[in-house]
């Protein structure tokens, strides 16, 4: 796999001129703002002609600038913090422009969805002999607050790994007659994809939570839901997999209403017992 930017520019720069030096110079020092710039932004910010920044970039074994942006593209696509430093348009502001990109990622993920194996992944959930939920690094706090929303509508639903924990032991039992969720956004451990060809194989149905790029999962799992993650700068978004997590649990507790009402029934009751909630205000 080729350097990065930043170790070609310090292996190279003995080599440079000094005009090619002050772009080096711009680039370590906003190399988290390169995905937002063009070249004639970089030759502007830099001090530099645009002549100079070309030969800056071929120097480094890159056909032009165009081949720099589209690796710190595929960078961020893989889930590589990169900061988006563009400036706010005028009367635009960060929260308004954050909602947008909030509602744009729920839209895709909603507009996208299949009704019918939306419904047909619930009834399995509600029906199977146990549900485990998998999520690991970026992606456990979306699992563990599915397991929270499903274990209110029916019971023997586990969360694994545990910590310091490995996968081999919750994985033993399980037959065609459960149901596993692997929750698995990008820079996810490379257990992943041996994990859905293993249950593939062994019959386990699967209900996979992804970003959509992730293609070569989506094959390998009975009921694949795309997520959009997109944000404005360097850190991904899960507002869009947490609405999706809600929707997956609400229509389990649909698919066996009766059932579930007694059970969360049940389960306020022993918060009482238990005194474990605070009393709401009278």
């Amino acid at each position: 796999m080729p350097s990065p930017l930043d170790e070609r520019l310090r292996a190279r720069y003995a080599e440079l001129s000094p005009q090619e030096r002050r772009v080096a110079d711009f680039i370590l020092d906003h190399y988290d703002d390169l995905i937002s710039y063009n070249s004639a932004e970089l030759a502007r910010l830099s001090g530099a002609s645009k002549p100079t920044v070309s030969r800056l970039f071929k120097r480094l074994g890159y056909s032009g600038y165009k081949a720099l942006r589209d690796e710190l593209r595929a960078l961020r696509q893989s889930g590589v913090p990169l900061v988006d430093a563009r400036t706010l348009a005028d009367g635009d502001t960060l929260p308004a422009r954050h909602y947008q990109q909030e509602l744009a990622n729920l839209n895709r993920c909603l507009a996208g969805l299949d009704a019918a194996r939306l419904g047909e992944a619930a009834a399995a959930l509600a029906t199977a002999g146990q549900v485990l939920i998998v999520g690991q690094r970026n992606a456990y706090p979306v699992a563990l607050h599915l397991r929270q929303q499903l274990i209110q509508a029916r019971g023997r639903v586990r969360l694994a790994p545990q910590p310091g924990q490995t996968l081999a032991e919750e994985l033993v039992d399980l037959t065609p007659d459960d149901v596993v969720v692997v929750v698995a956004f990008r820079r996810r451990p490379r257990l992943i994809a041996p994990l859905l060809k293993s249950l593939k194989q062994r019959q386990v149905p699967v209900l996979l939570l992804c970003e959509p790029e992730a293609r070569a999962l989506t094959s390998l799992a009975r009921w694949p839901f795309p997520v959009p993650l997109d944000s404005l700068s360097a850190f991904d978004s899960y507002a869009a997999a947490m609405s999706l997590a809600s929707l997956l649990a609400n229509a389990v507790l649909h698919q066996s209403l009766a059932a579930g009402r007694r059970r969360i029934h049940d389960i306020t009751g022993l918060y009482d017992d238990l005194d474990e909630l605070e009393k709401p205000s009278p």
